[in-house]
């Protein structure tokens, strides 16, 4: 068959996906109404019953010969070793189990190293650039992470947190660092709690601290400080912003 071509003979690892790692889980390994084992041939047009047994080479109902010894196919602590001398369940697990990708998948030694080189390399980018952060991105960032606590960390401990955020989630903050966006919610976070703005209680309006006059209307089911976000980079939301900025020194 075409998709046994290029197939490989070496041992073979599975793991449940979804982060499953129950002691032990069966996959389903022949078909039953409840569960249907199934897998259409383009070749003939049709579907095939597919049946896991240890004393035949094939997986196919119609290719199996005799009385079929039937076994489970069971998941230990969510992995499972399949060594090569299993020819018939590594097919079935690797190329025709329809459950392959969404309830399991085959570790790929090749695909894991480049992930795990990925991940390094943005672990190392994301402490590099939050060592370079001044003081006021740092803090941006990390109200995303901690919210207003904030506020009231030292420098110190915000140079801290923020190294701590970058190590354990480098792709989040690495998005942060990007993002425009991220140091004009913290400009209006702040705005709030000087009282230069206010946010109404329902969340739907942003007014002036001093004399109650609105500013903003914020859209439906949108977050209010990234609402005000956008608003500042508009031509009205600019002179806002100058206005405020002088007020916060």
């Amino acid at each position: 068959m075409k998709k046994e071509q290029k197939w490989e003979l070496k041992d073979r690892n599975y793991y449940l996906s979804n982060e499953m790692s129950p002691l032990t889980y069966t996959l389903a390994s022949k078909h039953t109404r409840r569960f249907p084992l199934l897998w259409f041939d383009e070749e003939k047009g049709h579907n095939r019953e597919i049946r896991y047994a240890t004393n035949q080479k094939s997986i196919f109902v119609d290719e199996q010969d005799g009385m079929a010894t039937l076994e489970h196919i069971v998941f230990e602590n969510g992995t499972l070793h399949v060594p090569k001398e299993k020819q018939n369940l590594q097919k079935l697990l690797s190329l025709y189990h329809p459950h392959r990708n969404k309830k399991y998948k085959e570790l790929d030694a090749v695909q894991t190293a480049h992930d795990d080189i990925d991940s390094i390399e943005a672990e190392y980018q994301a402490l590099s650039m939050a060592r370079e952060l001044d003081i006021e991105h740092a803090e941006a960032i990390l109200r995303v992470e901690v919210g207003s606590g904030v506020s009231g960390m030292s420098s110190k401990e915000i140079k801290r947190d923020v190294l701590v955020f970058a190590k354990r989630n480098p792709y989040l903050f690495l998005d942060l660092v990007s993002d425009e966006n991220v140091q004009l919610r913290d400009f209006a976070i702040k705005a709030t709690e000087a009282n230069i703005i206010k946010l109404s209680q329902d969340q739907r309006t942003f007014a002036w601290g001093s004399n109650g006059k609105k500013l903003m209307t914020i859209p439906f089911d949108e977050n209010p400080y990234s609402a005000f976000a956008a608003y500042l980079k508009t031509d009205e939301g600019i002179e806002v912003y100058k206005s405020i900025e002088k007020k916060l020194k």
